[in-house]
């Protein structure tokens, strides 16, 4: 039997919404929108989102402010003719400059009028110039430089419609990233499945002293991401980390120098970091899943003669598949979105050989300043982990969302 809901069911939902439409639906839609504008902060032409042209009378009314101050150093030594022309001029300069202030939109109207200006006052003044190039005249090329500050202040529109995401395409820092960031989510969340069902199948038994290994194997998950990639770093030292140097003893790698600067060092160490931190909150989603499957169903299976190894296969696995698929979903979006752990361990290095698309993003916005292709590649991750979340729920755990 349905039920429909009142508007006092939605009251109560409503905080809910609420918190998902500010901290979910907004930065979605904010990059979303900045991706279809050329919009850089450290560019005055292009720090404002314009989908039309627009005017910055700042700087027209600065420029123009000092045609009438390089016209007066030059009045007395023009004919009577120039003279007029300076005086005019000088008045429709200091008229422009009062009229227009501020970067603002401006109409048809507005802009003719200020193109006008700039285009026959300059030929106007450039004539009086050629009369008069006999006489000491000194500011010309300070007049024509005023000019051209003028004509720069004519700010066009950056929007840019999806040239960003063709851009993206072509992209090869993008696509190596792209390839990087799956490397890293496939293999880490492989490992820590396997990893993390062993120890979910320990924590699950019912002996003495496993709230304390319950409670150690926590440890590393509950160590904040910046502090857990530091302590790796210096395990990693090739000078005097003690894990560079185990491996290299044992013949993993050539010396220990090379765990961090070479491709193939980098990313390994990047995974077991990884693995390390988050395998403890793997097996603590594992062991939820472990807790609900009715041990009956194992006496059952001992009395018919059933080994550990077929239940495992025939019991255990079949009932926790609504609890792997949870795990592998959340780890997997977190795996892709990784940031802090490789930031602080390899900064993306060597050579951008472990960047993800998370540090690519956050370099193209913040050390660039180019939140419009960063918000493009933004969208881009948004797309690829909606299809991750799609591909785990349509052919992983169709029935899970089903209602039983």
């Amino acid at each position: 039997m349905k039920h429909k809901l009142k508007i006092s069911s939605f009251l109560f939902l409503a905080p809910l919404l609420i918190m998902l439409a500010i901290f979910s639906l907004y930065p979605i839609v904010t990059s979303f929108v900045y991706s279809f504008f050329d919009y850089r902060t450290n560019n005055q032409q292009y720090n404002e989102l314009r989908l039309s042209p627009a005017l910055n009378g700042d700087l027209l009314a600065d420029n123009a402010s000092y045609v009438g101050f390089f016209l007066w150093e030059d009045y007395d030594y023009v004919d009577d003719e120039g003279r007029a022309v300076f005086d005019e001029v000088t008045e429709t300069a200091d008229r422009i400059a009062e009229k227009y202030v501020g970067v603002r939109e401006i109409s048809g109207e507005d802009e003719e009028e200020i193109r006008a200006f700039i285009t026959d006052t300059r030929a106007q003044l450039m004539e009086v110039y050629e009369r008069n190039s006999d006489q000491d005249l000194l500011r010309k090329d300070d007049l024509n430089a005023l000019y051209n500050g003028m004509n720069r202040s004519f700010v066009e529109s950056n929007f840019v419609g999806f040239d960003h995401y063709k851009r993206l395409l072509k992209d090869t820092r993008f696509h190596n990233d792209l390839k990087h960031t799956v490397v890293f989510t496939v293999v880490s969340v492989s490992i820590e499945l396997i990893l993390g069902m062993g120890l979910a199948l320990i924590m699950n038994k019912a002996m003495r002293g496993i709230g304390l290994v319950r409670t150690a194997a926590l440890i590393p998950w509950a160590i904040p991401t910046a502090v857990s990639a530091l302590m790796w770093q210096y395990l990693y030292d090739g000078r005097s980390g003690i894990v560079a140097q185990f491996f290299a003893s044992i013949g993993l790698i050539s010396s220990a120098q090379v765990m961090l600067s070479s491709p193939g060092g980098a990313m390994v160490a990047a995974i077991i970091a990884d693995v390390w931190k988050t395998t403890p909150y793997m097996a603590l989603l594992l062991l939820a899943g472990l807790q609900i499957i009715d041990r009956g169903l194992y006496e059952s299976a001992s009395v018919d003669g059933s080994g550990p190894i077929h239940q495992f296969f025939h019991i255990t696995l079949p009932l926790m598949k609504p609890s792997i698929l949870v795990a592998l979903l959340f780890r997997t979006l977190d795996a892709f979105r990784v940031y802090d752990l490789i930031a602080v361990l390899t900064g993306g290095g060597p050579g951008g050989t472990t960047e993800t698309l998370s540090i690519y993003s956050y370099k193209v916005m913040i050390e660039q300043s180019n939140y419009g292709y960063g918000s493009a590649i933004v969208v881009g991750m948004f797309i690829c982990v909606a299809i991750i979340a799609t591909i785990f729920i349509k052919f992983l755990g169709a029935d899970l969302m089903a209602d039983e």
